[in-house]
């Protein structure tokens, strides 16, 4: 194997650390061998990294690297911004209440789905076959992988490389959840990390629960998340040609994966009602699916362990986790938001990381990266509750 770099801070005079979001990354503790030169810029930034020892790793272009600016990694990574922009934007939004513009559209499309959706629910519990009922299950299970491990973990985040059958396979899952395209669902997501919390924040908590939910997407966008998002370098995901694939025929993508499909399958294979099939395994598990996702933005913030970070307002939940596919360990990932397990949990609460870890296995996945054993222990130590955490994975396992 050949020789690695060890890293280790290395801090400029006069300025706090603590004014800086860093303490939620912990930048130490990801794996070296995922940070290359080639996408690495160098930008100006309070401290940098150094080399300072060799160590076993299976990137040889790491032992090259002399001084890697922490700013870069901030700018590419999509890392929460600076901690006091974050207070000036929330001091300004309580001098303005926000404008709720209400799009109606919107509304009356959701209450249609809803009313299909328990007639779906009546149905599945009632009429449907038990192929259907293994059906909707599958569905719903292929449709957040599309979401967790693809628009998430993947595209929001780069948190792990994956070559061109893995990303065309994880675009045509994420077809199934019917989410918004991905470029859209990852640009949200980065001004969620980057500013979180605030009117640049899609679904902020602030603004209660039920917005954080789903009310978000009822209403018009807060203009702060306009002007704070088009800041936003997506030349990422606008280059890659699965992405924009999928952006330009999004509409007949959905309608084939999310309805089309899941509604002729039980018909044509063990002869499911068509009206059985497509309320079941189209419109409830569509329903299901959407709100598995929302509760990471709303019961996610609200209802849980928080031994990372006490000072975020993310914690880690059981149920999220099971209902979305992995996603529930959300105080761990906003502390370590590039690490591609987003939780320290493995198993049937994290099948997103069996996914990705299957990818790995099959050469289709590179680049996971994790965060240090002892990097979480300090995490812990510093600003969350080592004790918490220890009893946390002792319930969970």
């Amino acid at each position: 194997m050949p020789p690695a770099t060890r890293w280790c801070w290395n801090f400029k005079p006069g300025v706090p650390l603590r004014t800086l979001r860093l303490r939620t990354f912990e930048l130490s503790g990801f794996r070296p061998s995922t940070f290359g030169p080639s996408n690495l810029p160098t930008l100006p930034f309070p401290f940098s990294i150094i080399p300072l020892a060799s160590l076993t790793s299976n990137s040889s272009r790491i032992s090259q690297m002399t001084q890697i600016k922490v700013d870069a990694l901030i700018t590419k990574q999509f890392l929460a911004a600076d901690l006091n922009e974050i207070r000036a934007m929330q001091e300004e939004s309580k001098k303005h209440a926000p404008r709720t513009e209400i799009v109606w559209r919107n509304v009356f499309l959701f209450i249609a789905l809803h009313i299909g959706a328990l007639i779906g629910l009546y149905q599945l519990l009632f009429q449907a076959k038990w192929a259907t009922l293994a059906w909707v299950f599958l569905l719903h299970t292929l449709g957040s992988m599309g979401v967790t491990g693809g628009a998430h973990r993947l595209w929001a985040h780069r948190s792990y490389k994956a070559r061109f059958p893995m990303r065309v396979f994880l675009m045509l899952i994420n077809s199934i959840a019917f989410q918004n395209d991905i470029i859209e669902w990852a640009r949200d997501h980065r001004c969620h990390h980057k500013w979180t919390d605030t009117d640049a924040d899609p679904h902020s908590t602030n603004r209660g629960m039920f917005f954080a939910h789903m009310g978000w997407l009822l209403v018009k966008k807060h203009e702060q998340l306009k002007v704070q998002g088009a800041k936003l370098d997506l030349s990422d995901l606008y280059a890659d040609p699965v992405l924009m694939f999928q952006r330009k025929n999004y509409l007949p993508l959905v309608g084939i994966f999310c309805f089309v499909l899941p509604t002729f399958i039980p018909v044509a294979f063990w002869g499911e009602s068509a009206f059985i099939s497509f309320y079941t395994a189209a419109l409830f598990r569509y329903c299901f699916t959407l709100h598995a996702t929302w509760c990471i933005n709303s019961v996610s913030h609200w209802i849980g362990w928080q031994p990372y970070d006490h000072q975020a307002s993310s914690v880690d939940n059981l149920w999220t986790s099971v209902a979305a596919v992995g996603e529930g360990g959300h105080n761990y990932h906003h502390t370590f938001p590039q690490d591609y397990r987003t939780s320290e949990h493995a198993g049937f609460l994290n099948w997103t990381r069996v996914l990705i870890d299957t990818g790995a296995a099959l050469g289709l996945v590179y680049d996971r990266k994790t965060t240090a054993e002892e990097v979480i222990q300090r995490q812990c130590k510093n600003y969350g509750c080592e004790a918490e955490r220890v009893k946390m994975l002792q319930k969970l396992g």
